[in-house]
């Protein structure tokens, strides 16, 4: 196999094991309700204070469609809900609820004790390591999609 099919193996696995432990300790602070794939929007929600869609689904890398199903899903859960941008009534911004914002730190606190459990799995060096390692290839990779006009790296 070649290299970079290992990378990209390697990152999908991770990226697994990581949604599934946060999404475990989520379950334990008695968020049962949702999937791994809503944690990556909730999460953007959660760092981004009222984002638009068109944003949420560019930071999420998903596409309209998806981007849609999801937020009807999390605003059904009563995660989410969706505001008129006052300065642009066109568009929506999105913003957590009560219940969201309760989510958000049951999900900050779940992240640190995670970053906690890899610190001391690898060592906080190793750690941020890897964090400057994938951000200089994820980086490149975007500069090079965009030079090509392909659109963002996902």
């Amino acid at each position: 196999m070649n290299r970079i099919s290992v990378i990209g193996g390697l990152l999908k696995k991770i990226y697994r094991m990581y949604a599934q432990e946060l999404l475990g300790q989520l379950q334990q602070k008695g968020f049962t309700d949702l999937r791994p794939s809503f944690l990556e929007v909730l999460l953007f929600i959660s760092e981004n204070e009222g984002p638009s869609i068109k944003q949420v689904g560019q930071g999420c890398g998903l596409k309209k469609q998806t981007m849609t199903s999801h937020l009807n899903e999390l605003e059904n859960r009563g995660y989410i809900e969706r505001r008129l941008n006052p300065s642009d009534r066109r568009e929506q911004k999105v913003h957590l609820t009560d219940y969201g914002e309760k989510f958000k730190l049951a999900l900050m606190e779940s992240v640190r004790e995670i970053e906690t459990n890899y610190e001391h799995l690898v060592g906080d060096v190793e750690l941020d390591r890897i964090e400057h390692t994938l951000k200089n290839f994820y980086e490149r990779l975007d500069k090079k999609a965009g030079e090509l006009d392909l659109g963002p790296a996902l």
